[in-house]
């Protein structure tokens, strides 16, 4: 309490000096309102909040019967919404827990059968702590119930297992156990017939009645794996919706319904967003759950559609299922990403927040304090600042990078460039991502030497470059057209400095230096990307080679390609085609000649030229 009060008291004196800003003022006055006219009403709806309550009743105690008893209370039975929320909550860093609650659920202990959505985000949580045989327990026990794995789920744990060797194994047995679930469900089948009929045309009578003659295997599972099917047809997903709902002896329940509305959350059908989750809250007594809250709002925010974030977020954040203080904050920076950032929707995301009772974290402040730097209000975001230390956080590399970034925007570098000064007189040491962003906002502003100069002055106080560093200082030489340059800098840094470039990095100058008709230091780049363990970027060259190259040029890039005792098939065939496509057909039978002797007889190669 007497911490709400300080950073209420900091914000007050802080944003009575500028009382004519309006949205300053605005958030101001709300927050002075809120603290003096209801200071226990707010709390008391946050602290009597069910899923809040539970949440606590199993974060205070071990798992037990007890705990299993509390979660059972008659007046408000556990629902899938909550579920959803108490693992969410759970996941990161009580994960035993979250197991503990998941198998109780589907025991059948707690009232609540088990879905595909509550199976789903507990893969994710073991995936994520590494539980493998938990893993593949629930996974197995997922199957024998009837529930499979959905292709986001699958897509997000593979992506997972597969980064790091020691999960490898782990990797490639999902990717086995998915495509043998296809090619077994056939729920799945199914609901891929259904999605063709409804996706050929218009909604008529006669979809309806095609579909009636499916006998269709009504349960929450298959109607999600529809609507799934038709997410890149949202409007035809939601007739969908309406009609089996329609359909006798079946009723949506929130699974349904979250669902429905993940398939909505799209420009041209928000409308229809809006409608369903107004009827799921009236008619169904439903409400979003926290994992449709965060798939939606990373899709509002993916399509720009900022107005519809920051109603989704102040729906959620009056409801029982608040966002997370990183919600918010990752909602803030998504809000000052653009290139102009909408200062009235940041400002009612953080009265929002404020308004459940919270006192404005670190995050938040700079979430605020990165909206205003981008647009160059920096008399204002000094004052967040400064409210920032009355709450008791003191501005770190986070906050002076965004201000650097915010004066490199206005082109006030050598004010960005004091900041480093600033930032060392407060006893805040730069790190390298402040140094970056300072010689970023040079090369933008086509000050490439100053940049250097940033760069070495970086070097004298003792740090190393990384990988973003290099892909910026690169980006440098390119943008003046100085390609050679960045090709020697490159090649420099990888030998001298041991950095390990960016995928992205290496393929920019290749293609730039193909441009120019350097092959020879291209296919330098190519040989130090091989090394480095990275996929050969061949797709330039054999177009390249074609053109400029000569014979001898294609055999040496072949031999960089090579694995073991000669390169594949397909980089010999792409090479042979494309000298043929050029008419250079001479030089690609010659190819032809010296390749293996097992690829002259390969059925392409035969075909090639047997249309020559």
């Amino acid at each position: 309490m007497y911490r709400s009060k300080a950073v209420l008291s900091s914000l007050r004196i802080a944003y009575s000096k500028i009382s004519t800003r309006s949205h300053l003022s605005k958030i101001s006055s709300l927050s002075l309102a809120i603290s003096s006219q209801f200071p226990w009403k707010v709390r008391s709806f946050a602290s009597s909040s069910r899923p809040e309550s539970m949440l606590q009743l199993v974060l205070e105690n071990p798992w037990s019967k007890q705990v299993e008893e509390g979660l059972k209370q008659p007046d408000t039975p556990l629902t899938h919404e909550t579920a959803i929320y108490l693992l969410r909550k759970l996941d990161k860093h009580h994960p035993e827990k979250a197991r503990s609650f998941l198998d109780w659920v589907i025991r059948g202990d707690s009232g609540l059968p088990p879905s595909s959505p509550l199976y789903s985000t507990m893969l994710r949580i073991l995936a994520h702590q590494r539980s493998m045989k938990r893993f593949w327990t629930t996974l197995t026990d997922m199957k024998k119930r009837g529930f499979y794995i959905d292709e986001e789920t699958y897509k997000t744990v593979y992506g997972l297992l597969s980064k790091e060797e020691s999960s490898k194994a782990d990797a490639a047995a999902l990717a086995h156990f998915y495509e043998r679930m296809l090619k077994e469900n056939a729920v799945s089948d199914v609901a891929g017939g259904v999605s063709a009929a409804v996706s050929r045309g218009d909604w008529s009578c006669e979809v309806e009645r095609e579909l009636q003659e499916m006998k269709l295997p009504l349960s929450d599972g298959f109607v999600v794996s529809v609507l799934k099917e038709l997410r890149e047809h949202p409007l035809k997903a939601l007739s969908f919706f309406r009609w089996v709902g329609s359909y006798s002896g079946y009723r949506h329940s929130t699974v349904t319904y979250n669902a429905v509305l993940r398939v909505l959350a799209r420009p041209g059908s928000v409308a229809e967003f809006w409608s369903v989750v107004d009827e799921m809250k009236e008619s169904a007594g439903g409400e979003v759950d926290l994992d449709t809250y965060i798939k939606v709002s990373r899709q509002f925010q993916k399509c720009r559609m900022m107005v519809e974030a920051v109603k989704l977020y102040e729906f959620m954040m009056d409801g029982p299922y608040k966002p997370s203080v990183q919600d918010c904050s990752l909602l803030l920076r998504s809000l000052s990403a653009g290139p102009s950032p909408d200062l009235d929707l940041v400002f009612r995301v953080s009265r929002k927040f404020e308004s459940t009772g919270e006192s404005l974290s670190k995050a938040v402040y700079d979430g605020i304090h990165r909206s205003l730097t981008s647009v160059g209000r920096f008399e204002e975001a000094e004052e967040i600042v400064e409210a920032m230390r009355g709450a008791g956080y003191e501005p770190d590399n986070i906050t002076y990078s965004q201000l650097v970034f915010g004066l490199c925007k206005a082109k006030r570098l050598e004010e960005a460039r004091g900041v480093v000064d600033q930032m060392e007189a407060g006893g805040c040491v730069p790190d390298i991502k402040t140094w970056t962003i300072l010689i970023q906002g040079h090369c933008k502003n086509d000050e490439v030497d100053k940049a250097f100069a940033c760069f070495a002055e970086m070097l004298e106080r003792g740090f190393d470059i990384d990988s973003d560093l290099l892909d910026v200082l690169v980006g440098g030489f390119l943008s003046q057209n100085r390609i050679e340059g960045a090709w020697r800098f490159l090649m420099e840094m990888v030998r001298k400095a041991d950095v390990k470039p960016w995928q992205t990095t290496y393929k920019g100058v290749i293609d730039k230096l193909l441009e120019i008709k350097k092959g020879d230091e291209a296919l330098d780049l190519l040989q130090m990307m091989k090394k480095q363990n990275y996929p050969a970027y061949a797709e330039p060259f054999d177009g390249y080679l074609a053109k400029f190259g000569s014979l001898e040029d294609a055999k040496k890039f072949l031999d960089v390609l090579s694995s073991k005792d000669s390169p594949s098939f397909a980089a010999y065939f792409h090479v042979v085609e494309a000298f043929y496509r050029e008419g250079r057909l001479a030089d690609a039978k010659d190819l032809v000649f010296v390749c293996p002797h097992r690829f002259r007889t390969h059925p392409k190669i035969t075909a090639l030229f047997g249309a020559a």
